[in-house]
């Protein structure tokens, strides 16, 4: 695929998805990351309905910090792999605590060293709460930006790079949201709605779906 026809794709899901943003709920650093960390092979509808419950008392590092293993598995158990992201929330609380005075790092990097944030999550705090470029591959920008053409990664470490080459960077944030939404909406995984994309006539995909 040409240059040309990516920009004109990246342009297609600009006019479509321009504004969007983070389904998660939230209401402070602190609250995105904990949200970021629930939604790894979870839905955000689930991860707010969880994060609901718990934000109202533990919204800080020092309530959440205080809490047991077992405290916190029941707090979140009907979210997936719970014990782990249970031991992984309260990890980063007590680094927050011990390292940066309770405050979340401002830089990617520094993300990256608290327990249970991965490239992705790093990312995504990284570039909603500190307005970093970056581009975070999730289950629906790998799919999406792999249908579209715009990478052939192996993983989301090769498509993030591959996606950086082809995005402007002042774009790298936003496009993100774009592709996010349009994997959500339209390209979805079992069944994507190609009589509703904007991209279609531009996709290279091999199995459109007109039904």
């Amino acid at each position: 695929m040409n240059k040309a026809t990516k920009t004109a794709i990246l342009a297609a899901l600009e006019k479509k998805y321009k504004g969007t943003t983070t389904m998660l709920h939230y209401n402070s650093p602190f609250e995105l990351l904990c949200a970021v960390i629930l939604s790894a092979q979870c839905t955000d509808e689930r991860v707010n309905k969880v994060t609901a419950r718990i934000f109202p008392r533990l919204n800080t590092p020092e309530k959440m910090g205080a809490l047991t293993q077992a405290q916190m598995e029941a707090e979140i158990h009907d979210c997936g792999l719970f014990r782990a992201k249970a031991k992984n929330l309260l990890g980063m609380c007590h680094m927050l605590l011990e390292k940066y005075d309770g405050e979340l790092p401002k830089d990617i990097p520094s993300l990256r060293e608290l327990p249970g944030v991965g490239q992705k999550t790093a990312n995504v705090v990284g570039s909603i709460v500190y307005h970093i470029p970056a581009i975070a591959v999730d289950t629906h920008v790998f799919r999406v930006s792999h249908r579209l053409g715009l990478a052939k990664g192996a993983d989301p470490l090769e498509t993030e790079h591959e996606l950086q080459k082809v995005i402007p960077k002042e774009n790298w944030s936003d496009a993100h949201h774009w592709l996010i939404w349009h994997g959500r909406l339209v390209c979805k995984a079992r069944k994507p709605l190609c009589k509703g994309c904007v991209c279609v006539d531009l996709c290279p995909y091999k199995d459109k779906n007109f039904e």
